[in-house]
């Protein structure tokens, strides 16, 4: 397969029942559209599995014999927010196109679809399933029996299920059995809580995912350090609606509604103690709703000498591990990458997944699968995210880039199912601490050039820092800002986004940056120390002494398929792999910090660095970071 980041096949087909009316030049432009992002099955990376399914056209075409059962029919009997259903199916006349969608709501027959524009009917169904799986899929024999289980494992998403068989295959779906409602006890209950750094250093956010509006029940997090007495806190509820997102299928078949996201603010935390915290909504009738129980570490004093350890990724994306809505490399690594990560968590104190967080691309049920997905690392250390393409670009957004990547989102569910410590959520630019460590993350997909507001941030934030308390200063951004030898930029003529680090190298270099990472290219590479294209010191596995240059990792092998490189090799590219992994990084004190990189396959260690330098070293003039000398001196 070729992997292409950037351009999309397009698939020409025209929405079922449409009135008779003149096929102007605007109707074809519209039902492009629609066919484009509903029903596309395109080729290549980041598309979501959902969009193959051409909802649209999907018919009622009941088939005698033909039946679906689901059980059990009541989830979460002991509290479980993700449990296991068996679906059993039968079809007289079997397919090997067969497939089986899972619908949430489970009244999917009964959706009111919103009319799209004037020439097109509202569609039979309006609703993409939360997923879907093939009949075959562990039947060899279904083809000859029409009879086939499958095991589907389901997160609890305030809704319940019911489950579809359709034949017709993704592009001409035929609904001709459907099952019973299953559903979880409690489908309102709290769950899936991420935690955040606040914007003070001993500040934690909780966000978490109910179905109590705010007219139900007042949401809270009790929490306290461990076996001491607890603190209540509030929180505060956002939600939003079909109408704000930018277009379909956001606002079309992928539309599903969020329920209510909540975020508690945990303050003046005493540095590393550990605290545990529940969510829970007091419901009006006097009684409590509980989420369950979780700790973490308060985060370090600013500048305080202990060990410290960061994991950086891009562009994981969710996975079913019941082997669902298959697509590309997705299962493999995504999953990987995230099992890796539990692993190894209590050696993880803070995560950055620096954008292209879910490829939800509109299809909004894989937010919460996604949440669930990370639940076990984002409960219980600072999960931190960036706006990657796949959260912000739409046309006509404002985004800087007008393609559709989105698939209609334009920013609006990242901004709300995570939080970031940004003055302005709208922008998702922001700059945090962690002990040793200052990080600035850009947002890549508002303009970062000289003259922009984000601009003066990335200078503000890098000149701010107080390298004898924080002597690790990274950049962090999704599209490569830097420097990358993927081929989809060779075939522009360039080894970076386009008008990428132009502007931002004279800051990296004068402010000392010792490392930016990135996303977008899905692999691993690492440059020499560079500057203006050219390596000002070879590259190596430990840097001793004062500042010589940034080194640049990209980092987007966290689960989306892989990126290809170029055969050339570029002088400053001193190691690739194309591969799926993540970066960890580890501050032993204020004069040494490890890099490793990980295989997301098995957490092996494929290539590491080691900085070492004093305070004086930071110091130290070096190529295009000092002021000229003065008469004075």
């Amino acid at each position: 397969m070729v992997y292409r980041k950037r351009e999309k096949s397009v698939c020409w087909s025209q929405p079922s029942r449409m009135l008779s009316l003149p096929r102007t030049a605007a109707a074809v432009t519209v039902y492009a559209l629609v066919a484009l992002i509903a029903g596309a099955a395109a080729a290549g990376g980041g598309e979501q599995p959902l969009s193959r399914i051409a909802i649209h056209r999907a018919t009622v075409a009941p088939q005698p014999g033909a039946f679906v059962d689901a059980s059990p029919a009541l989830l979460g009997r002991e509290g479980e927010d993700r449990e296991w259903v068996t679906v059993t199916y039968s079809n007289p006349r079997p397919s090997k196109d067969d497939w089986i969608g899972v619908f949430s709501p489970a009244n999917f027959n009964d959706s009111i679809c919103p009319p799209e524009n004037e020439w097109v009917e509202p569609p039979l169904l309006c609703t993409a399933p939360i997923k879907f799986q093939f009949a075959n899929y562990t039947n060899r024999d279904y083809g000859n029996t029409g009879k086939g289980s499958l095991r589907l494992q389901l997160i609890n998403q305030r809704e319940g299920f019911s489950f579809a068989l359709f034949s017709g295959g993704l592009s001409n779906p035929k609904l001709i059995a459907h099952s019973k409602s299953v559903t979880f006890i409690n489908p309102k209950t709290p769950v899936y809580p991420r935690l955040a750094q606040g914007k003070s250093w001993n500040e934690i956010t909780v966000t978490w995912t109910s179905g109590y509006g705010t007219n139900e029940a007042t949401p809270f997090v009790r929490w306290g350090i461990e076996g001491q007495i607890q603190t209540l806190s509030p929180a505060g509820t956002l939600t939003f609606s079909r109408d704000t997102m930018c277009g379909p299928p956001a606002r079309t078949v992928g539309w599903r509604d969020p329920g209510f996201i909540h975020t508690s603010f945990l303050k003046d935390l005493w540095p590393n103690l550990l605290y545990t915290y529940q969510v829970g909504h007091r419901i009006f009738n006097g009684s409590i709703v509980w989420g369950h129980q979780y700790s973490f570490k308060a985060p370090p004093y600013p500048g305080e000498d202990s060990l410290q350890r960061v994991v950086i990724l891009g562009d994981m994306g969710k996975a079913e591990v019941d082997g669902s809505n298959e697509f590309n490399d997705f299962e493999p690594g995504s999953l990987n990458t995230t099992n890796q990560l539990i692993k190894d968590l209590k050696n993880i104190d803070v995560v950055f997944h620096i954008g292209d967080i879910t490829y939800a691309n509109g299809y909004l049920s894989q937010w919460d699968q996604f949440t669930a997905q990370v639940e076990p690392i984002a409960s219980t250390v600072p999960y931190m995210v960036g706006s990657g393409n796949h959260e912000r670009d739409w046309p006509g957004s404002g985004s800087f880039y007008g393609n559709l990547d989105s698939g209609g989102e334009c920013g609006v569910p990242a901004q709300n199912m995570f939080y970031v410590p940004a003055e302005n959520r709208e922008q998702f630019w922001y700059s945090t601490d962690y002990g040793m460590f200052r990080f600035c993350v850009a947002n890549t997909e508002l303009d970062w050039r000289p003259g922009t507001e984000q601009y003066r941030f990335i200078e503000h934030c890098l000149s701010s820092v107080d390298r004898q308390k924080q002597p690790w200063l990274i950049f962090l951004a999704h599209r490569v800002l830097g420097y990358s030898s993927a081929t989809f930029y060779a075939d522009e003529g360039t080894t970076e986004e386009p008008m990428g680090r132009e502007s931002l190298q004279p800051l990296w270099q004068k402010y000392k940056v010792d490392i930016a990472m990135y996303g977008h290219v899905h692999g691993y590479e690492r440059t020499c120390p560079v500057y203006e294209n050219a390596c000002v010191a070879k590259g190596s596995d430990l840097y001793a002494g004062a500042f010589t240059a940034t080194t640049h990792v990209v980092v987007g092998g966290g689960g989306a398929s892989l990126a290809d490189y170029t055969a050339a090799r570029a002088r400053w590219s001193h190691v690739r792999d194309r591969d799926f992994g993540f970066v960890k990084l580890t501050a032993f004190n204020h004069t040494r910090l490890l890099l490793e990189y990980k295989k997301s396959r098995d957490g092996s260690v494929h290539d590491h660095f080691t900085i070492s330098r004093d305070y004086r070293d930071v110091l130290a003039c070096g190529v295009d970071n000092c002021p000229s000398t003065t008469l004075a001196s």
